[in-house]
């Protein structure tokens, strides 16, 4: 008997699946009228056609279909890999910059589109990237993922990535704002503190942003990082830095998620209701909880029905087609303009 789609508008939560098929535990969170999107990891992974079959069960599940996303930047930020093109860390971006800034703007618009036509031809809605942070060469869990120093490089990069991403048909999602570059401090595994003056991270890690914004940036992730020069709250928690900065100075209408709320460096909210709430206050459009299902049914149970409350923020993020690999000469062009990554 063939399953009806459940007419529900989207909610704020954004959850793994298990596996590589979805379970009947999957099922029933993710027709949950608190979840709006599914994360994938490694662990949904095995093969294309398995990826493809898993997505298309997703987006029978609801009307309007969940959103399907993945961090898939490239480097060692790849999740699907086996029968996907391997992207290069984007610090070899920057080094590209350094010596030819016409190449490197043109291999990262090639990288993006390869991103966005691949994710795209098997059901994948958007990614999260590009990294924005910048290159203090401070941050292990940061390093090669981001692509320079200078916020002036990684403006254009990114502004050149997204624009490739845009031609594959797929919306780009900026991270981790304000910037998680200069902070040492593993998120995953504590509460990061970055002690410099508001002033000076507005100057040099938020520069980024203006330039991807005006690239047609759809979305941004807030770091879990305390800047206590500004707000004693990490980013994600901190209406300062997401409507006063990102909303009225930076002028940003997209979509805001929060990084993944199981996260140590989200702890300071208390436990994952709290946190979850403690996100939406602040400005996020939608949470992240990753990995725990323990926690996915406690999160929703406290939620309970919650729809989003811009739900037009959310349109921007579903790809609008071009990216199922039928443009195959710019395809090809792309792939060879990766190799010119050194």
């Amino acid at each position: 008997m063939r399953r009806l789609k459940a007419r529900l508008p989207r909610g704020v939560v954004v959850l793994d699946p298990l596996g590589p098929a979805l379970t009947d535990d999957d099922r029933r969170r993710l027709t949950h009228p608190a979840v709006g999107g599914v994360i994938l990891f490694a662990h949904n992974y095995e093969n294309p056609q398995q990826l493809a079959a898993l997505t298309a069960e997703v987006a029978a599940l609801r009307d309007p279909p969940l959103f399907v996303c993945v961090d898939h930047e490239g480097g060692r930020i790849q999740r699907f890999r086996e029968g996907f093109t391997a992207i290069p860390a984007m610090r070899r971006l920057g080094t590209l910059w350094d010596r030819d800034r016409d190449a490197a703007r043109e291999c990262a618009r090639a990288v993006g589109f390869v991103i966005g036509a691949e994710l795209a031809a098997h059901g994948v809605d958007f990614s999260f990237t590009p990294v924005l942070d910048l290159d203090y060469g401070s941050s292990s869990v940061i390093g090669d993922r981001a692509l320079h120093y200078d916020p002036n490089a990684v403006g254009a990069l990114a502004a050149a990535l997204i624009g490739g991403l845009g031609e594959a048909g797929m919306a780009a999602v900026g991270k981790h704002f304000p910037g998680h570059g200069f902070a040492s401090t593993d998120s995953h595994v504590g509460v990061p503190r970055d002690e410099r003056k508001t002033a000076d991270i507005l100057r040099k890690d938020v520069a980024p942003y203006a330039a991807a914004i005006a690239a047609g940036l759809a979305a941004v992730m807030p770091a879990h990082v305390v800047y206590p020069d500004a707000d004693a709250e990490p980013a994600g928690y901190s209406r300062f830095w997401l409507e006063e900065v990102l909303r009225r100075r930076l002028g940003f209408g997209g979509l805001v998620f929060s990084d993944d709320l199981g996260m140590e460096g989200a702890s300071t909210a208390g436990g994952i209701p709290e946190r979850a709430r403690a996100a939406l206050a602040a400005g996020c459009d939608m949470v992240l909880l990753c990995q725990d299902p323990a926690k996915q049914d406690e999160l929703l149970a406290a939620l309970g029905d919650m729809p989003m409350q811009r739900p037009e923020r959310a349109e921007r993020m579903l790809h609008r087609g071009g990216g199922d690999l039928r443009r195959r000469v710019a395809y090809r062009d792309a792939l060879r303009l990766l190799e010119r990554i050194p």
